[in-house]
């Protein structure tokens, strides 16, 4: 199974990413930067973990306001440095664990909290500025990772409490992963700093050495502060320290400090530490969990022809079902109506992809991953009805289908305006191809 063989506590101030990129290690200013970083750097290359669930906020660079989530997990394949205004950093891109991301997934909801998943998004310096000086990365990084955003910018937030009660719930997540992985949580941001208005400036080098200290020693007392008293002590920013609480809630009770730092260079203090836990995973526990997770979708694939869109599904076949979403474009649909074949190309559809399209294979569109609301809007553009997707997917004509039904002479589809029914003859033609 999984284990959690320790934390680390790291702020993702952006100057740590410049420090880096123009390799001011030299520079009094900017060493204790990287003489900080170091012994973190070091413990993970003694470790060997093989993945890192990366704990961060996005600094509105891909996650905006039309859709903002408390707790979002990445369960991508790979993960690219977004730009964050003035083009992206020189790192290569980092290797996700679609798998262990996805047991996490479930897991999470299962334990009732309400998650929001996310793939081929860029991740900004929350994640690559500490990311760039704990690891080497040249060729490739060694290690790969889960990124957990937490949406800490727009009000209301989780409390406290709640960021380390999912904390853990992720250590039974994690625990109850069946490979044998090891993992590091990495909770990121803070420590003292505020940002914006006439309060701009702020820090508060005593009050981040008594975070600190509760954070390893009393982190009950942590959870039961309010975003205002962090905002108070800390800066309204520094109050995204309660992402912390979420690494030390994966942790045991009871934890070792193998390393702490604290450096106050410009706008934010800067902390990193590292925190091994106590105690070993609880067999009765780790397969109760199991159970918990497995038991909302026990029995569904007793369902015949019925295909549940799991993470797992979601995240195989995410560019075919990218692609039909984007039929909702003005621009992709008329190039896609005009000539499909670019427009595959520029998709990077695979072959059997673009032969499911192709021929219109709904069934085998389905099977393939396509979740049916891509098929609906497929269906809106060429002028094929629900019904004739329907009846596909069962292996009967349309007649046929149509017997079934209490009103057999209804055809409707989504189109909207500029869209008819000009292909639905043709459709009924061919409804039983795949």
């Amino acid at each position: 199974m999984a284990r959690i063989i320790g934390g680390i506590a790291a702020s993702h101030t952006p100057t740590i990413g410049f420090a880096y990129d123009r390799n001011k290690r030299d520079d009094p200013v900017w060493a204790p930067i990287f003489e900080n970083f170091a012994p973190l750097a070091a413990w993970l290359e003694e470790k060997r973990p093989d993945v890192l669930l990366m704990i961060y906020n996005d600094h509105v660079t891909s996650f905006f306001f039309d859709h903002y989530s408390a707790f979002a997990l990445g369960v991508g394949p790979e993960w690219q440095v977004a730009d964050e205004g003035a083009g992206a950093r020189d790192l290569p891109p980092i290797k996700g664990h679609p798998q262990l991301a996805s047991h996490i997934g479930h897991s999470l909801m299962a334990d009732e909290f309400d998650m929001s998943f996310f793939q081929h998004r860029a991740l900004d310096h929350g994640c690559f500025s500490p990311l760039s000086v704990l690891c080497p990365h040249e060729p490739e990084w060694p290690v790969s990772i889960v990124p957990l955003q937490m949406g800490v910018l727009q009000f209301p937030i989780p409390t406290a409490r709640r960021f380390y009660k999912l904390g853990q719930a992720l250590r039974r997540a994690i625990e109850s992963y069946p490979e044998d992985l090891r993992v590091v949580v990495v909770g990121t941001g803070g420590l003292s700093h505020q940002v914006h208005g006439e309060r701009a400036g702020f820090n508060n080098p005593e009050w981040d050495q008594r975070f600190l200290d509760l954070f390893e020693g009393d982190p009950e007392q942590l959870t039961g502060m309010t975003i205002a008293e962090y905002a108070e002590l800390g800066g309204f920013e520094g109050a995204e320290v309660v992402m912390w609480l979420t690494m030390r809630g994966a942790l045991s009770a009871n934890v070792e400090c193998k390393h702490r730092s604290y450096y106050l260079p410009s706008m934010t203090g800067i902390a990193t530490a590292i925190y091994e836990g106590m105690d070993v995973p609880n067999p009765v526990v780790v397969e109760r969990q199991r159970r918990h997770v497995a038991s909302q979708l026990s029995g569904v694939e007793r369902l015949e022809g019925t295909y549940p869109f799991t993470l797992e599904r979601s995240v195989k076949a995410f560019r075919i079902n990218d692609y039909l979403h984007r039929m909702v474009e003005p621009d992709h649909r008329e190039a896609f109506l005009r000539d499909p074949e670019p427009s595959f190309e520029a998709a990077g559809l695979t072959e059997e992809e673009r032969d499911l399209i192709r021929r219109r294979d709904w069934r085998g569109l389905m099977h393939y991953g396509a979740i049916f609301f891509m098929l609906e809007k497929l269906g809106a553009v060429t002028g094929v009805s629900n019904l004739h997707i329907y009846a596909a997917m069962r292996g009967e004509t349309l007649e046929a289908f149509q017997r079934t039904r209490n009103a057999p002479g209804a055809l409707y589809s989504v189109a909207g305006k500029g869209a008819g029914n000009l292909g639905w003859d043709q459709a009924a033609r061919t409804v039983s191809q795949g």
